[in-house]
């Protein structure tokens, strides 16, 4: 797709409040050997390099668990596993060397790319590794010896910050080395969720072959709790679905507050996801990121953006701020990532134990998702705690979706004295009366 001129100067200016959010944040990017394989990683290493050059400080950690497999294949060396772990004999252990070396050399090679016809021209990147994951050996389990895979014991948060504050990216391995001088064949999801602990990270993302986490019919999860995950962990019929989700729950336990998820063969996935309201992956968060609640007078604001659109259509009532300033506690909003998405307010007519419903807005860009089912949902529970027995409306182009949500046409004489009083024949709106 081809973005016109004032598209794409609308993405940008869009973008700029996460560059803001973003900037000088602690992120750690995840992916495996078959992301390095994927015929996509160049662009993602170009997306990443423009990450650094917006102040985000930057721990890749990435697997070779496919590289190890080809070298243990060309040595003929049986591979060995238990519960998904290699058995790392000393063979083996030269294998991974070898394969984490290569897969090292070829992200700094084209981190240090920067040809003068290539986006990361001019950025100068400085990546950093080394000794920065100490470990241990797994030992014996259930009998079993597995040599030389280890787990992360400690991970060097003082090398590390030093390496971030001088702006390189830190460059993570699946290999760690313990204080005698041995290396350790470690899980590249061990290593990321333990610098995500120890750097008490802003975000984990994980590259996957999927668009991101997905449900037993295959459909994209774009927002997901963290108790959503516990489920799906049990649910999971493959290794790397399972390590995924475990590893994101680990995190979000941890203490980080996001998790991404997203697609390392789709082009720019990496900068939808964090650059756009929408994304283009999973966001797994502590709690909804999509809030309902009431309305403060600090959402007025966002209220005006909201509602404007659809007052200069005649579709809602004109409001000015000083009359919302003096209204907003009649309002309930639906809160997405900071913005006002939808709204809707509540005034109750005591004496004639109704309530009107006003104001009902969803933004064009988040029309269809059930948000304004969800409004009704948590105006009529306030009504009810208020002892109103009917909620009332008045509308001139949304009639079917009050009928569709159990509203029934009235007549002005059904309006409470003072509202009837107060209508506008002009407008000449339909009137529509819940009971509840």
């Amino acid at each position: 797709m081809v973005l016109s001129h004032n598209d794409s100067v609308k993405l940008f200016r869009n973008s700029a409040p996460y560059i803001n959010a973003h900037r000088g944040k602690t992120f750690v990017l995840m992916f495996g050997g078959e992301a390095v394989e994927d015929a996509n990683f160049a662009n993602i290493i170009q997306d990443i390099a423009l990450l650094n050059s917006l102040g985000v400080r930057l721990i890749l950690v990435h697997g070779a668990r496919p590289q190890i497999d080809q070298r243990v294949a060309l040595r003929h060396v049986e591979p060995r596993f238990s519960d998904d772990l290699r058995i790392t004999d000393k063979q083996t252990l030269e294998c991974v060397k070898d394969a984490a070396g290569s897969v090292r050399s070829q992200i700094e090679a084209l981190l240090t790319m920067g040809l003068a016809n290539s986006p990361m021209h001019g950025a100068q990147i400085r990546v950093c590794s080394g000794n920065l994951v100490v470990a241990m050996p797994i030992g014996v389990r259930n009998g079993v010896d597995y040599e030389h895979t280890g787990l992360v014991r400690r991970i060097d948060v003082t090398g590390i910050n030093d390496h971030l504050d001088d702006g390189s990216i830190v460059l993570l391995p699946p290999m760690g080395y313990s204080p005698t001088g041995e290396v350790f064949n470690l899980s590249h999801e061990d290593v990321a969720t333990n610098a995500v602990k120890a750097l008490n990270a802003d975000k984990l993302i994980i590259f996957s072959e999927q668009d991101g986490l997905v449900d037993e019919t295959g459909r994209l999860l774009r927002n997901i709790q963290l108790n959503s995950l516990y489920p799906m962990l049990e649910q999971a019929h493959f290794r790397t679905e399972r390590h995924t989700i475990q590893t994101i729950i680990d995190s979000l336990e941890s203490g980080v507050s996001r998790c991404h998820c997203v697609s390392y063969g789709q082009d720019g996935a990496l900068l939808q996801e964090l650059f756009t309201r929408d994304g283009a992956g999973s966001l797994i968060s502590q709690s909804y990121y999509e809030q309902l609640r009431s309305a403060t007078i600090e959402d007025v604001g966002g209220i005006l953006n909201l509602i404007n659109p659809l007052e200069e259509k005649g579709i809602l009532v004109k409001r000015s701020r000083e009359i919302l300033e003096r209204e907003i506690e009649q309002f309930t909003i639906i809160e997405r990532d900071g913005m006002t998405i939808a709204c809707a307010a509540l005034y109750p007519y005591s004496e004639e134990q109704c309530g009107e419903l006003a104001c009902v807005a969803t933004h064009s860009d988040y029309r269809g998702g059930n948000r304004g089912e969800r409004l009704l949902s948590a105006i009529r529970e306030q009504a009810k705690v208020q002892g109103l027995k009917s909620i009332f409306c008045l509308t001139t182009v949304t009639s079917h979706w009050f009928l569709e949500q159990g509203f029934v046409l009235a007549s002005l004489d059904d309006l409470p004295a003072k509202k009837k009083l107060l209508y506008n024949f002009q407008r000449n709106s339909k009137v529509f009366i819940l009971t509840l």
